[in-house]
C-alpha cells in the first residue's frame, strides 16, 4: 500500500508491503528512518525549522516544524519497536526552489535544524540530498528499507 505524507505530516509503518512517499520537497525537509530488524520506518515532511515561531500551531501539529517533528517521528518509531542504534536516517529537501535569491533561507535553516538535532542526539545521517534548487519526491520501501528520491523524472538512490 502506498502511504502518502503531506506537507507538515508524517507516516510510519511496520508493514513490509507499504511504500511511504512525500512529494514536492522544496525548502521543506523529508526525513526517512528505517529499522531493518523491527521493520519499522517512516517519513516526516516538515516546513519550518523552529516551533517558537508559532507555538500554538506546533502544539496542534508538531510535524510542521523540525524541532518538534523530528523528535515526534523518532518517538513514534520507538513505540512501534524501532531502536535508535539500528535506525538508518536519510534526509532530502531544503532547496531554494521558489525563493531563488534565498532571502528567507528557509531551506538552509531547515537543513541546519535537522543536522543540529541529529548531532545533539548522537544520530548519524546515513545519506542526504539537500540544498540546491530542485524539488524532490522522497520514497521509503518498507520491504527493504531502500530510500530514493525522484527529481525531474530521474531516480536517485540514497
Amino acid at each position: 500500500m502506498k502511504l502518502i505524507v503531506g506537507v507538515s505530516d508524517m507516516k510510519l509503518s511496520n508493514k513490509s508491503d507499504d511504500t511511504i512517499v512525500t512529494f514536492a520537497l522544496g525548502s521543506c525537509i523529508g526525513v526517512a528512518i528505517y529499522d531493518p530488524v523491527a521493520c519499522v520506518g517512516g517519513i516526516l515532511h516538515f516546513m519550518l525549522p523552529l516551533s517558537s515561531t508559532d507555538t500554538e500551531k506546533s502544539i496542534k501539529n508538531p510535524s510542521m516544524f523540525g524541532d518538534t517533528g523530528i523528535p515526534s517521528l523518532f518517538r513514534k518509531a520507538y513505540e512501534l519497536g524501532a531502536e535508535k542504534k539500528r535506525l538508518r536516517v536519510v534526509m532530502a529537501g531544503g532547496a531554494s526552489v521558489l525563493d531563488i535569491q534565498d532571502r528567507f533561507n528557509i531551506g538552509h535553516r531547515n537543513i541546519t535544524i535537522a543536522r543540529k538535532l541529529f548531532w545533539k542526539n548522537g544520530i548519524l545521517i546515513d545519506a542526504e540530498s539537500v540544498g540546491g534548487n530542485i524539488s524532490r519526491t522522497l520514497y521509503l520501501d518498507m520491504s527493504s528499507g531502500e530510500v530514493w528520491f525522484t527529481s525531474k523524472g530521474e531516480r536517485v538512490d540514497l
